[in-house]
């Protein structure tokens, strides 16, 4: 799976768009989750404005900010009680003041877009980084390994190549 870089650079013509949806989703964010969801709401938003064309020049504001927290929730497990932070998919669309189809029909077109999945690397919270198995799967020669119980010397090799966000303490 290859790494996304990413970034909260967009050009001229979407600058307003983000703006507007990236304040829905940093406000929604500090009320009801936390820095690191609003981050990657922002990251996923320029990614988004980035898109040619993008998506995100027409529809409701709100809608496309439910539907980008929706989609990184699903790929971090909020909806699942056991997690924290957590949140139920009607509280969340609610939060935009959207109703759950479109919330959840707008998160399915960011997934789709952005290539999002259950556990992706790519979109998963920092802070859940260590818990993440695919974060940790490489390739050595031929067989899918865990990079964590290989020796610091190949693991040093899969970080310069950006294959693991870090190298793991011993």
């Amino acid at each position: 799976m290859a790494r996304v870089i990413k970034s909260e650079k967009v050009s001229k013509p979407m600058q307003a768009r983000f703006e507007a949806i990236t304040n829905l989703t940093d406000a929604f964010c500090e009320k009801h989750l936390n820095e690191e969801y609003a981050q990657l709401a922002r990251q996923a938003t320029a990614a988004l404005c980035r898109k040619r064309p993008s998506p995100l020049a027409t529809g409701r504001e709100a809608t496309w900010a439910c539907g980008i927290v929706y989609a990184l929730g699903f790929v971090n497990f909020l909806f699942d009680q056991s997690q924290d932070p957590h949140l139920n998919a009607i509280e969340l669309c609610q939060g935009f003041g959207v109703g759950k189809s479109s919330g959840y029909a707008k998160s399915k077109v960011v997934r789709d877009l952005l290539g999002m999945s259950q556990f992706d690397p790519n979109w998963c919270l920092p802070s859940k980084m260590d818990e993440n198995p695919l974060v940790w799967l490489i390739n050595v020669d031929g067989y899918i390994v865990d990079a964590r119980h290989l020796p610091r010397h190949i693991q040093e090799v899969a970080y310069q190549k950006g294959l693991i966000p870090y190298i793991p303490d011993a």
